[in-house]
């Protein structure tokens, strides 16, 4: 069990470190933030003394020891827009953001998962193919494409919900159902696909011939084993509640972290940029630990064959 957990960690590690690397190369080649904060039109010396203030001018190798340097520290830099602190711009927007993921993902869970159950014991059905229908349209239409309808049917045509913005409850509806649809799709797709595949195992078809009650089987054997590519799937939406939004926030001109995203990289502000990457990077690695954990519960099996690699 300790081998198991050390790997997982080493594992969430690594990726972290990889994540973090990987952000900081792509800004630092992507283009000069002086040039695009100071303007083309500023001169060469304001453009210099800019670069030598926030260590630009540094080799890249330099500056990528010293941001690994301060992260090691707790300090991840300061916006270049303003000079707050980066954690703090993220932090403020951290609310508003789960404001919209939270109640979504209670969609997605509470929709989907019920759904791909009712439609796997209804195999063939008329319910059956309807659920799978909504939930291929719900899967194939991309989120900005449905945010762009909504709007224009509740917002434009009926009226009876604001487009945008974050003054009351209302404007939240509108981009909470954006969300929850396509993830309600997606696991009513993949937990239908695990309770079939379940429903066709030799120990389901024993357990009915010995007479146990469908119901039983159905609670009992049924659903505990088709939870694991469930889990999996939850547990990819819980850690996607920071970095899912950032469309849908855009499209609603709603102020969390995903939108507070595309301003700061169309703004190259690296420290903002990278400090949501690295909380991006941080929810999606905790929540693949917790998953990892959950399967060792579901399945001891894993925690046997990763424990005696």
């Amino acid at each position: 069990m300790l081998r198991f957990l050390a790997l997982r960690i080493g594992r969430a590690l690594l990726t972290i470190a990889l994540v973090v690397t990987f952000a900081f190369v792509v800004l630092r080649l992507s283009g000069d933030p002086a040039l695009l904060i100071m303007g083309p039109e500023a001169p060469p010396e304001v453009i210099a003394a800019f670069r030598k203030a926030w260590g630009l001018d540094d080799p890249i190798w330099m500056q990528y020891f010293d941001y690994f340097g301060a992260i090691a520290q707790g300090e991840l830099g300061r916006s270049m827009r303003d000079g707050r602190p980066a954690v703090e711009l993220v932090v403020e927007r951290i609310p508003a953001t789960l404001a919209l993921t939270l109640p979504a993902l209670l969609i997605k869970i509470g929709i989907g998962i019920p759904a791909g159950i009712y439609a796997a014991l209804h195999r063939g059905s008329m319910i059956d193919r309807a659920v799978m229908l909504a939930a291929v349209a719900g899967f194939t239409v991309p989120s900005f494409v449905l945010a762009l309808l909504l709007v224009l049917v509740f917002a434009v045509q009926l009226g009876w919900l604001p487009s945008g913005g974050q003054d009351s409850w209302r404007h939240a509806i509108l981009p909470i159902f954006t969300l929850g649809v396509g993830g309600a799709a997606v696991l009513a797709r993949f937990t239908r696909s695990a309770m079939l595949e379940i429903l066709g195992q030799h120990y389901i078809r024993t357990a009915s011939a010995k007479g146990v009650p469908w119901r039983a089987v159905v609670t009992n054997h049924a659903l505990p084993n088709a939870a694991i590519p469930t889990v999996t799937i939850v547990g990819f939406m819980v850690g996607s509640l920071i970095a899912g939004a950032v469309v849908v926030e855009s499209v609603f001109s709603w102020p969390g972290v995903g939108r507070l995203l595309v301003v700061a990289v169309a703004n190259r502000d690296l420290a903002v940029v990278q400090c949501i990457l690295l909380l991006v990077a941080l929810t999606m690695v905790t929540s693949n630990l917790i998953v990892d954990f959950l399967y060792g519960f579901l399945d001891p099996r894993l925690r046997t064959r990763t424990g005696s690699a």
